[in-house]
């Protein structure tokens, strides 16, 4: 590792399977789920269920640019959730599950809208991405039972249904990639 660190922060439904993707990753030092998007200071697990603060889940990924690209994260990012429903990943419903990318500067922007651009006309039937790309605000941390949530709790009926097919995805799509 060189010693530079960069952010990217990712939205794509719950933050459990999110997280569990994403800190498989060569070159990932460190990913917490997280609050952001919204209007609410200091917003809670139960404040963000209600839909009233406008924060979806999201988690925090800190990486290494010189072991894995920004366009690398948004390749998986876009290859684990469905871009395309509207505040809905599977049975998670409400805006808080919503498809957003939080950029930190303009460079992530221009990928990210780049990427989406390409999505959108390679997509056959065309079908609308509806992720939502904004410059990040203020990211608020999870409550601690929410970190690595996937990894304390692989025998809980939501990881083994909705995230072990993820892992199974992300193991035979993206081994190249993966932490050994």
């Amino acid at each position: 590792m060189d010693g530079k660190q960069a952010v990217a922060v990712f939205g794509g439904g719950c933050f459990w399977c999110t997280e569990a993707v994403f800190e498989r990753l060569k070159g990932v030092i460190s990913v917490q789920p997280g609050y952001a998007g919204g209007q609410t200071e200091q917003p809670t697990y139960e404040s963000i269920c209600s839909g009233s603060t406008g924060h979806a889940e999201v988690i925090r990924i800190e990486f290494d640019p010189a072991q894995i690209a920004y366009q690398d994260l948004l390749t998986v990012f876009f290859s684990t959730h469905d871009p395309t429903t509207r505040n809905r990943q599977g049975n998670d419903v409400g805006t808080q599950y919503r498809s957003i990318i939080l950029t930190t500067d303009e460079g992530q922007k221009r990928d990210a809208e780049a990427f989406i651009g390409e999505l959108s006309a390679q997509a056959e039937p065309p079908r609308r991405i509806v992720t939502q790309v904004e410059p990040l605000g203020t990211f608020y941390e999870a409550e601690d039972y929410h970190h690595e949530y996937y990894r304390r709790n692989e025998n809980q009926p939501y990881c083994q249904f909705v995230i072990a097919p993820k892992m199974e995805k992300l193991a035979s799509r993206f081994a190249a990639i993966l932490k050994n």
